[in-house]
């Protein structure tokens, strides 16, 4: 049952390390270039944006994770009201299973119970076009997430392995929905290639989900019997600052980088490589174990660590970030440099 999945889910990544083992975001090769005359005022900084009307005090999504099973009502109570304080952005893991079993419902609509002005973010499968306005309305969400998962589909002992048509069914949701779309990988990143197309469907967003954090291999390795599979795959994908590169100078929708992404600085990073937002799962929900006040913690100890990146590369806003001079250096430079993209062009771009 996808209840039983979800609570499995829940219970791996709460009690084992399901990080990628070898490989890393890739924020480890960024270096942002270091002003010793900021000639801002700290105390300025802007962090908000605005995101299809509504206003984010902070550039910081809380990407899907959970819902599904009972015992993520819990969670997402606690998200949502963290989400709510704080004023940034929330999204809801699969909501398959509530459309299937309306007794699941509560483990998704506590999340809007909780946070009446937040901006929300349903989520479903490419395939179930017939769940879309469902979902949405579960949730009354202000945007539909629809996820991409070919690798934990072909670990997961029960995975669906056909993915055939899944553009049609992308634009064919679009054309459904009243509410903006967003792609989402779980993980392994897109490429330039699948985001020009994604773009080409009508969608309004893309969250890259890029290797170097959670892995979904993983999580899957440990339901499984068979180990060696999950094993096997368990480092394979896009790493999140090649994805966001590739990505965000391929289309002209906004980007959310998310796979990893676990300070201010990190956010810094991908922002000035061309992100619009970043997205945070695994660390909140294991905040949110703990209570709201963890979560307000870990939110707080982003924003300021993103706040000192900004001062330090002279960026009074987050449109200012997205101008900041870098380097990139090592696996990455090399990764994108073979994929045809020029590096240099953001060291010395003021």
């Amino acid at each position: 049952m996808i209840s039983d999945r979800k609570l499995e889910h829940l219970r791996i990544c709460k009690h084992h390390d399901v990080q990628y083992k070898n490989k890393r975001t890739g924020f480890q090769d960024i270096e942002l270039i270091h002003k010793a005359l900021p000639e801002i005022d700290q105390k300025e900084i802007d962090l908000s944006c605005k995101v299809f009307g509504k206003k984010l005090e902070s550039p910081l999504f809380i990407t899907a994770i959970t819902g599904g099973h009972p015992a993520a009502l819990k969670i997402n109570r606690r998200l949502a009201i963290a989400a709510e304080e704080k004023k940034i952005a929330l999204g809801i893991g699969s909501q398959r299973a509530a459309v299937e079993n309306p007794q699941l419902r509560d483990t998704y609509t506590v999340a809007r119970e909780n946070a009446p002005s937040t901006l929300l973010i349903g989520n479903i499968g490419a395939p179930q076009i017939d769940y879309a306005n469902k979902a949405i309305e579960i949730l009354d969400a202000d945007i539909l997430a629809i996820h991409l998962n070919p690798l934990q589909e072909s670990i997961q002992p029960e995975g669906d392995l056909n993915a055939k048509n899944y553009l049609q069914s992308i634009e064919n949701i679009v054309n459904d929905v009243d509410v903006p779309v967003m792609i989402k990988e779980t993980g392994t990143g897109v490429s330039s290639t699948d985001a020009k197309a994604i773009e080409d469907t009508g969608v309004n967003f893309i969250d890259v989900a890029g290797a170097g954090g959670t892995s979904w291999a993983a999580v899957e390795t440990y339901r499984s019997k068979d180990k060696y599979l999950g094993e096997l795959f368990w480092d394979w994908g896009i790493p999140t600052a090649v994805s966001t590169v590739e990505v965000s100078q391929n289309v002209n929708i906004p980007v959310i980088s998310s796979g990893g992404i676990r300070s201010g600085l990190d956010a810094a990073k991908a922002i000035a490589l061309g992100a619009d937002a970043v997205g945070i799962a695994l660390p909140m929900m294991q905040e949110a174990f703990n209570g709201v006040n963890e979560i307000i913690n870990y939110i707080d100890k982003f924003n300021k660590s993103l706040e000192i990146a900004m001062f330090l590369v002279g960026a009074s806003s987050i449109e200012e970030l997205k101008n900041a001079d870098l380097v990139i250096k090592g696996e990455t430079k090399e990764w994108l440099n073979e994929r045809g993209f020029n590096t240099k062009k953001y060291a010395r771009r003021k």
